[in-house]
């Protein structure tokens, strides 16, 4: 009886064991089909995200390609960073330079202002004016002058365009401007004076000092000063793309334009058959001594400054960093605009009543530091009062 229990026993764990092990191989086959399926549909997942994401990024790049097309200019030529205009790349890519030029009436006419991409005009002592041309194409002039000593406000400007700052000597209260590690200057008071420039017999001192390409470039080398425009360098003006002209269409007219200085009374004339202001001073035309040409611009800025006297007397401290008001004019028209300047050795930009950064016609610029806005005149036609 027991031995037939026993034997009943074993019978039994044996089903037991089979079906167990049947289960778990069951179990075994449903988990691989799992696996396998699980991987399948990731492949394909992943297959199908990155089939999306490529397309999404062809996508992309087309649109990158076609809505913004880039500025494809002539093998060797740039942009000017003056005027905006194509010019060859041994121009366009080197440092420009910036003069002092004489304005006095016994230096009238400079020579070779006739080929400054910009010029900026403001006042110094006894209400007189004094310019800051800027060149980039200057090694065809043997005479550029004459050239006169520094202020402050110039030495910060000369920043504007990485130029090379050309002076005779300066006022005390320059120096330490001069002295700026980012100011390369060619004095003619300095050890380099004799090498870059020379003086004339047709003028008496100090009128009669005058810079040329040739010892320009022996003063540069001399300095071991660079000669190309820093490579993160970018210019402050926007300009118009060559098919374009800015009208200024909310704007107002503005044929005379007079900024209101009282000793060489400068004024402007629109010229609507060329679409150019073409200057006057001291009653007369302004010239350009070497091709008695007279100096026309497409764009003028106005640009209001707040100024006092260095410590009583009379040199001039114009504040050129900040916020301040002004006007610009071209072909005919003029607006409002606003300036800032964050740095000493900063730039200046310009803005439309909107904060927007104004845009430039191509062509040569003549800006104009007001100190009295109240003296401006603004005139929309030329007849028997206004003509000159």
């Amino acid at each position: 009886m027991i031995k037939t229990y026993i034997e009943n026993i074993k019978a039994k764990d044996k089903k037991t064991i089979g079906i167990t092990v049947g289960v778990a191989v069951l179990l075994i086959s449903i988990i691989i089909v799992i696996i396998v399926l699980a991987t399948s549909g990731k492949d394909n997942t992943e297959k199908e995200t990155t089939t999306k994401a490529t397309e999404k990024q062809t996508e992309e790049t087309t649109e990158e390609t076609t809505t913004e097309p880039s500025d494809e200019l002539p093998e060797g030529k740039v942009r000017s960073q003056l005027t905006g205009e194509i010019v060859d790349e041994k121009i366009g890519l080197r440092r420009p330079i910036s003069v002092m030029l004489n304005n006095l009436q016994a230096a009238v006419p400079q020579a070779g202002i006739e080929k400054a991409g910009v010029v900026l005009e403001a006042p110094v002592e006894g209400a007189i004016c004094r310019f800051q041309a800027f060149f980039e194409d200057y090694d065809d002039l043997d005479k550029i002058g004459s050239v006169r000593s520094a202020r402050t406000y110039f030495v910060y400007y000369s920043r504007q365009f990485d130029s090379i700052y050309l002076h005779f000597g300066e006022a005390n209260y320059a120096l330490d401007a001069l002295n700026h590690e980012s100011i390369d200057n060619l004095s003619g008071l300095s050890a380099v004076g004799n090498k870059v420039y020379y003086r004339t017999t047709d003028r008496v001192a100090p009128h009669n000092a005058y810079a040329s390409a040739e010892g320009i470039a022996a003063g540069i080398e001399d300095q071991g000063f660079r000669t190309h425009l820093d490579k993160d360098y970018t210019g402050p003006f926007i300009f118009s793309a060559d098919d374009e002209q800015i009208e200024l269409t909310s704007g107002q007219p503005a044929i005379k334009v007079v900024p209101g200085y009282y000793v060489n009374k400068p004024w402007f004339e629109y010229n609507e058959k060329d679409g150019l202001y073409y200057r006057f001073q001291y009653g007369d035309k302004h010239i350009d001594e070497l091709t008695g040409n007279q100096l026309a611009y497409k764009n003028i800025i106005f640009q209001n400054c707040s100024y006092e006297s260095y410590y009583g007397t009379e040199y001039l401290n114009i504040e050129m960093q900040g916020k301040g008001e002004g006007k610009y004019f071209t072909n005919g028209k003029v607006i409002d605009i606003t300036w800032e300047k964050k740095d000493e050795f900063g730039q200046t930009f310009y803005y439309d009543k909107d904060g927007n950064q104004i845009t430039l016609n191509q062509g040569k610029t003549w800006i104009c530091i007001i100190t009295e806005s109240d003296r401006v005149e603004i005139y929309d036609k030329l007849d028997e009062s206004t003509a000159n």
